[in-house]
């Protein structure tokens, strides 16, 4: 039997909630499918870090390099400084491993209402490719005479030919898997030099290829086409700051945060790639059963497929599919589902092929 290692960090909040469900999903489709994931659980997060002042010690970091994956719930406290842990374990996570695409899909869900009027699911159906280990998020800057009148910052974006080359490498195969489109998404008018090396690479690994076709939005204009056209994308690439804003636009326009799924990838798997939803901790609910565990899932079918499980992907992303409509895209007591039921419930669509 096929064996993956995996990496669990339930995090904070509602986080260890739905990784729990998202495993059991995960292991159904094992179960189905001929495999078996092999998981390891660890405490990272807030809530390790107010017990004990660490964020990654450096021995669970090699721990973490020996997995094929690592699942994350979600992580953060309203008591940990802002960047602590953004900084500390997610953005070193992603630099340490390797991982530099971000992948986003963003596309309708069954039974998930979108606040944009009559935006039908064949109108909405796109993946972001993210880079994700440069850029603004480099972390190259500083300050001057800090907390004067006279302060200064500066933040530097850098881009690489050999970072936007493989990035865009990636997302040229999965606009050839899918329907033959790419768009770059930068703001060339203005951002003259990085825009230019990002237009110009692009545009050069496109016509080496030759069977994908190629488009340029503005970011600006990419948040209105998102808006009032979604349709005209099929795979967008673009830099590290940009595809954070697009996709969490996407998020909205596909129904929200608590549906999008995320995975950070090391697609030559010289290290471990990290799968995670991207909605908050939300410690208001944690403990309450009422968080709705869909994109933890379907971030675990974005692991599977990147393990090459491609059929169980298949079959997770269907059973998220069967039962969202059942919800109303809630979850919560009061809809009679909790948790752990809407887990079950797609654990066993799952295992039972529907």
């Amino acid at each position: 039997m096929r064996e993956h290692r995996v990496a669990v960090v339930g995090g904070d909040g509602v986080g260890p909630e739905v990784t729990v469900e998202a495993a059991k999903v995960a292991h159904a489709a094992g179960e189905r499918f001929g495999f078996r994931l092999a998981t390891s659980d660890y405490d990272l997060g807030g809530d390790r870090y107010l017990r004990t002042g660490e964020v990654l010690p450096d021995a669970v970091e090699d721990e973490l390099r020996g997995h094929d994956v690592i699942l994350v719930g979600a992580v953060g406290s309203p008591d940990v400084p802002p960047g602590v842990l953004e900084r500390g374990l997610l953005l070193r996570l992603r630099f340490e491993f390797d991982q530099y695409v971000n992948l986003r899909p963003v596309r309708l869900l069954p039974g998930v209402p979108t606040p944009i009027a009559g935006l039908t699911p064949d109108g909405c159906d796109l993946l972001v490719v993210r880079e994700n280990t440069e850029g603004l998020y480099a972390g190259a800057g500083g300050h001057l005479y800090r907390g004067t009148p006279s302060e200064v910052a500066t933040q530097e974006s850098l881009n690489t030919r050999r970072g936007v080359e493989r990035v865009a490498r990636f997302a040229l195969r999965k606009a050839a898997e899918r329907r033959g489109h790419l768009t770059l998404c930068h703001k060339t008018n203005v951002l003259t030099h990085a825009g230019d090396l990002w237009y110009r690479t692009v545009e050069e690994v496109v016509a080496e290829a030759g069977e994908v076709t190629m488009d340029y939005a503005h970011v600006d204009a990419m948040c209105l086409y998102l808006v009032n056209d979604p349709g005209r994308f099929d795979v967008v690439v673009t830099d590290n700051l940009f595809g954070d804003i697009i996709t969490d636009l996407g998020a909205a326009v596909q129904g929200g945060l608590g549906l999008a799924a995320s995975g950070n990838l090391n697609p030559d798997r010289a290290a471990p790639s990290m799968f995670e939803p991207v909605h908050g901790s939300a410690p208001d609910i944690a403990g309450t059963g009422a968080a709705n565990p869909a994109a933890a899932v379907l971030s675990a079918a974005l692991m599977l497929e990147h393990l090459g499980e491609t059929d169980a992907a298949t079959a997770v992303e269907r059973s998220v599919g069967r039962v969202l409509p059942e919800l109303g895209a809630m979850a919560g007591p009061q809809m009679g589902y909790s948790t752990s039921q809407i887990g079950d419930r797609m654990a066993g669509l799952v295992a039972d092929g529907a």
